[in-house]
């Protein structure tokens, strides 16, 4: 690691620093590109510089005092009245934008706790009931807010299990957690049966759609089949939804709606015994950012109706190609009936992770999963010129993956070692061996990742796996060339 680097003595040229700052991005993913399938999503340049526009108008204001800014007070109020219209919210929905689906998520599962405080008092330690397809935000809320999570297998079509939850539920429950869609399959879980379960057993029904709650309503009204999941079902008392996301608006900009305002309410915290005066936030952050409000407002009224649905039809008629493409590939197969544009690619009779790594030499981007072991793709309209080139480097790609080479004999070797340790040594090596391998692996953006995914298989279930992947990204975040 390096030593500390100090502020520079004088100030510099802003166009030098910029013209530094534009070759760091040299090795960033080109999500205009088209080839990457998380993390940006692109409607076009149009869209981007009208966004970026209001971004930059309120780039200084901060939403924190409504008072102060009472646009900031406008935008917000009129982004949450057209998501909630969007969602088929009644007159008291109400809710806030976020900094990002965690912001909404933890806020969704801090107000079920103060709901609870209140209504089931005999509650020590509450717990949420929710698949473990269910985003990992639920567990860090979870962590955070001193409240039990039980997790409930996928059925065997990776959806939310209704009898699952069924069982789960005991005295203790506070709220059940539907995702529409489940972020690493694409699968939009039975909300009606869920929430169901929440009304009749006195119970609040979060679903998160912070992926899809702004494409699945378009989809809707292109006619797709989507499953009903918004406050058009009854039992369903609040949603999450990433605008940041298919919304096109800036980062970070997501949104936490409730069906009653004594849910938004219970999400906020005030301190009056301060000398500062009385402090309230509406949600985590102190300091709000103006500029992804406005940006927010902005995406909404700049592609409206229309526009959106028109991203949306483009985005899944091209999710269609990709996977039938994927379909007809040998070994390759899609998990479960996506519902939308994201999808998982999976294989039974070779290394997924292979295809992957010789994927990304052509210059794709996409996330690892695993249980099972996976791709990730989340598509978008920037794809939709690339079906083509996508189909010729699939089956490149998985020819490659196939075939026995330099790589994937290290990539045996370095897992074989750990296999061949984990006999040999005693159990109380083990947290010694993960934070060995932690050092040994690299994860550089892009590089190849199989024996990676291969490793941490071969350690789940010994020892503390988080330790190694702690060590990991230490090691991304703080040495340059991790």
């Amino acid at each position: 690691m390096k030593s500390n680097t100090p502020i520079p003595k004088k100030g510099q040229a802003a166009e030098a620093l910029l013209s530094q700052l534009e070759a760091l991005k040299e090795k960033d993913i080109n999500w205009r590109g088209g080839r990457n399938f998380a993390y940006v999503y692109y409607a076009g340049e149009e869209t981007l510089e009208a966004v970026r526009a209001a971004y930059n108008m309120f780039f200084s204001e901060n939403a924190l005092n409504p008072s102060a800014f009472p646009s900031l007070k406008r935008l917000e109020r009129e982004v949450v009245q057209m998501t909630a219209d969007l969602f088929h919210g009644s007159a008291q929905a109400c809710g806030s934008i976020t900094s990002g689906g965690t912001e909404s998520i933890l806020m969704a599962v801090k107000s079920a706790r103060e709901w609870a405080r209140k209504h089931k008092p005999e509650i020590a330690i509450p717990e949420i009931v929710l698949a473990n397809s269910a985003h990992p935000a639920f567990h860090k809320a979870c962590h955070y807010f001193g409240i039990r999570a039980r997790v409930v297998e996928v059925d065997k079509d990776y959806l939310a299990s209704p009898k699952g939850f069924e069982t789960a539920i005991n005295a203790n429950t506070i709220m059940l957690v539907a995702s529409a869609p489940s972020y690493p399959h694409g699968l939009v879980d039975p909300v009606e049966k869920i929430a169901t379960l929440a009304q009749s057993n006195g119970l609040l029904c979060h679903v998160d759609a912070c992926v899809g709650g702004f494409i699945l309503p378009f989809l809707k009204m292109e006619g797709y089949p989507i499953p009903a999941f918004d406050f058009s079902v009854a039992g369903v008392t609040s949603i999450s939804a990433d605008i940041h996301k298919y919304g096109y608006a800036a980062k970070g900009a997501s949104l936490i709606i409730y069906n009653q305002e004594e849910l938004h309410k219970s999400q906020f915290y005030v301190y009056s015994d301060w000398s500062g005066g009385i402090y309230a936030s509406p949600s985590i952050q102190g300091t709000r950012p103006g500029g992804s409000i406005a940006a927010a407002w902005m995406a909404l009224h700049y592609l409206g109706l229309e526009g959106y649905r028109k991203l949306a039809r483009k985005s899944m008629e091209t999710a269609l190609l990709f996977r039938k493409i994927a379909k007809e590939t040998a070994g390759i197969e899609v998990i479960g009936k996506p519902d939308c544009t994201i999808f998982a690619l999976t294989s039974d009779d070779s290394d997924i992770y292979e295809l992957g790594d010789e994927l990304s030499q052509f210059g794709w981007y996409m996330d690892r999963q695993q249980l099972p072991p996976s791709l990730h793709f989340t598509i978008t309209p920037a794809h939709a010129t690339l079906v083509d080139q996508w189909q010729t480097d699939l089956e490149t790609a998985s020819a490659k993956a196939r075939k026995g080479n330099l790589q994937k004999l290290g990539k045996k070797a370095q897992i074989g070692l750990i296999r061949g340790m984990k006999k040999s040594l005693p159990k109380s090596w083990m947290s010694r061996l993960q934070q060995w391998a932690g050092q040994r692996l690299s994860v550089e953006s892009g590089g190849r990742q199989a024996a990676m995914y291969g490793m941490i298989g071969e350690l789940q279930g010994e020892g503390d796996l988080d330790e190694l992947v702690k060590t990991m990204l230490f090691r991304m975040i703080n040495e340059e060339n991790a």
